[in-house]
């Protein structure tokens, strides 16, 4: 009796077993394993410099010179030490690759402990950008109507235009519908390419653009680099969701690690080396794009910086727009790497909590449900420099300053008061500050801009 019960348990092991493998098949994280370190250049460019980027010179205009320069500088290399970490940990245990970020905490904290300290911190960073993009989406088309088919001045011309800012949302949300229902992150390489190219054009046209403001006649009396605020409380409010924006702009690391899961791994070639080069590569992207736009656009305008650095520039009106189109090119591919990991989790949700079986048709119903629900959160609150600040110090702070070095301190066990230590500490503590300061200024100036928005206008 006891030998028929221990070969139907296993049985019962193996053919859970050979569910998971099938599963794993189909899931969008680990259905392919064949990316080149090339792939993880584009997929992390294109994750990392999206709407953030735009965004740097609003923060300066609220921390100044020295201030902005060293959160945005120093951000640069807090991120840069905490995602080598994440490389480094995707195969720490031999045999085993933590092929997503709340598997590497579950690792470290336990199965049901992992989950809920991983989990709504990465879906608020994936929906949240989803969010943003969707919005900064509707905002580069309708700017570049208002460019080439209106006064051809630059400014909003709101309603008068004939297509609100909540259709341009719709249309730009549109071309999701179809690209969601791409099976993987290998299978949307050639969009995250052309994305990652675009968002290094677009920065430099932003940065052209602004050093050629710079250098016109003039412009060093007319630009005021005073706080962009004038009330003490505005000037530390402001600087804390300057801080959310900053970042914002710094968010790759919560999908990193399935990045890392696309590429193939061998004990001999382990996928952190090609994983680590792409990262370098992107890096130098990051770095070339971040610092540029972020001075020269501050530069330009000082404290009457918009928001969106592009939405400032209105000369020349052609290359303008075409940074526009560019804007919207990478975020098309931005928001799909996002989005890949979220709909990796509702079809797994779906799939072994709710029975349901893995087909075209889940897949087509689950994305579709997820592109129509940010396109709808993201025409009812366009607030593009508050959503910044908000998500940014509420998810992304977590995610990318901080869980990473608090798994590093409980997996590596580093020699306490070494080196590695204290630095790990020290991202730890910014980390956290962060996370409670940036929501504060991000809710403050949502609430400012809620104040003369019209829903669904």
């Amino acid at each position: 009796m006891a030998a028929e019960h221990a070969v139907v348990k296993e049985q019962q092991e193996e053919a859970k077993a050979s569910n998971n493998k099938s599963l794993d098949e189909w899931l969008p994280i680990t259905s392919s394993r064949n990316a080149k370190w090339y792939y993880s250049a584009f997929h992390n460019v294109t994750a990392m410099v999206g709407a953030g980027v735009l965004g740097l010179p609003f923060a300066m205009a609220h921390l100044g010179w020295g201030l902005g320069t060293a959160v945005i500088v120093g951000s640069f290399a807090v991120t840069l030490y905490t995602l080598w970490q994440m490389v480094e940990m995707h195969e720490m245990v031999p045999g085993k690759r933590f092929d997503r970020y709340h598997e590497l905490g579950q690792h470290a904290f336990g199965d049901k402990l992992g989950l809920w300290i991983v989990v709504p911190q990465q879906l608020i960073v994936e929906v949240g950008t989803d969010i943003v993009y969707m919005v900064t989406g509707g905002q580069s088309l309708k700017k570049v109507h208002d460019l080439l088919l209106l006064a051809g001045d630059g400014k909003d011309h709101g309603d008068k235009g004939g297509i609100r800012l909540t259709y341009w949302i719709m249309i730009f949300a549109s071309v999701h519908f179809p690209l969601s229902q791409f099976p993987n992150l290998n299978s949307i390489s050639a969009v995250s390419a052309a994305a990652a190219t675009m968002s290094l054009s677009y920065s430099m046209i932003a940065f052209l653009a602004s050093a050629a403001k710079v250098g016109a006649a003039g412009n060093a009396a007319a630009a005021d680099y005073a706080l962009k605020a004038t009330t003490p409380a505005g000037k530390v409010f402001g600087a804390l969701n300057a801080l959310g924006a900053v970042a914002f702009a710094y968010a790759g690391h919560n999908v990193v690690l399935e990045i890392q899961a696309t590429i193939p791994s061998s004990p001999d070639a382990p996928s952190k080396r090609p994983m680590w080069r792409g990262v370098v590569a992107a890096y130098a992207v990051v770095a070339l794009c971040y610092f540029s736009v972020a001075f020269a656009g501050y530069a330009a305008f000082g404290g009457a910086v918009a928001p969106n650095v592009l939405i400032s520039l209105d000369r020349p009106r052609w290359l303008v727009a075409a940074a526009n189109l560019m804007v919207v090119v990478h975020i098309v591919g931005g928001y799909q790497v996002y989005a890949m990991p979220v709909f990796d989790m509702i079809e797994t949700l779906l799939v072994k909590k709710h029975g349901f079986k893995p087909s075209f048709w889940l897949r087509l119903t689950a994305r579709s449900a997820y592109v129509a629900a940010t396109m709808l959160v993201g025409m009812t609150f366009p607030f593009f420099d508050g959503l910044l600040g908000f998500f940014g110090g509420f998810g992304f702070a977590p995610t990318t300053y901080f869980i990473p070095c608090i798994i590093w301190l409980k997996l590596r066990k580093p020699k306490k008061y070494g080196v590695i230590w204290i630095v790990n500490i020290v991202c730890i503590v910014m980390g956290v500050m962060l996370m409670l300061a940036a929501p504060i200024g991000g809710l403050r100036q949502i609430i400012l801009d809620a104040k003369s928005f019209k829903f669904y206008s």
